[in-house]
């Protein structure tokens, strides 16, 4: 009788765990979710799971779980991946000329709201309620306004992985998130 090897019969994760205190995405969801990703996009089915659902993918935290930053890292190439699917399907559907026109109008809207005034681009919350850093918000929105006009560099992880401080009275997060939910579109669309 032969024995098997030890690493033969326990199950590699794909992702390093927290370790302590620090808290990690859950296993399982994330599984479920990357099994349901992978699913779709073998199947070749646009319908059923798009770049955007990637992105707002969320999961609860739990000690132990898979580490964040590598979930995130691995997620955005999900993301990456049916965008670039999402892209050559509606090349093909519509043609260079319209899709280019479709993202132009896209980046138009983003960039006149982000033109706007320091501290007017975005709805502002009850002073006795947070919402995001005002500043850092406009910091942020200045850099993408430059990414936008001038073509300055900027990648789509980078602004998928930006985060904002809190703050009485500070930008609605909905709004803020929704902008960068689109800027990401764009830069994708892109390419």
């Amino acid at each position: 009788m032969t024995e098997t090897p030890i690493h033969d019969t326990v199950a590699a994760t794909p992702f390093p765990t927290t370790s302590g205190r620090t808290k990690g995405y859950e296993k399982r969801a994330v599984d479920v979710f990357l099994a349901r990703a992978r699913e779709a996009f073998e199947a070749d089915d646009l319908g059923a799971l798009r770049s955007s659902e990637v992105r707002i993918a969320a999961f609860p935290l739990v000690r132990g779980g898979y580490r964040v930053d590598a979930v995130d890292a691995a997620l955005g190439r999900v993301e990456d991946a049916f965008a670039a699917r999402e892209r050559d399907y509606a090349l093909s559907r519509l043609g260079a000329r319209a899709w280019v026109a479709e993202t132009r109008d896209t980046a138009q809207v983003v960039l006149d709201r982000l033109r706007r005034p320091r501290g007017s681009r975005f709805d502002r919350v009850g002073f006795f309620r947070y919402g995001y850093r005002v500043d850092e918000v406009d910091v942020v929105a200045d850099r993408i306004a430059r990414y936008l006009a001038a073509g300055d560099p900027i990648t789509p992880e980078q602004v998928r992985s930006v985060a904002f401080r809190m703050q009485r009275g500070g930008y609605r997060e909905t709004q803020v998130d929704a902008v960068l939910d689109a800027v990401v579109e764009v830069m994708l669309a892109v390419g």
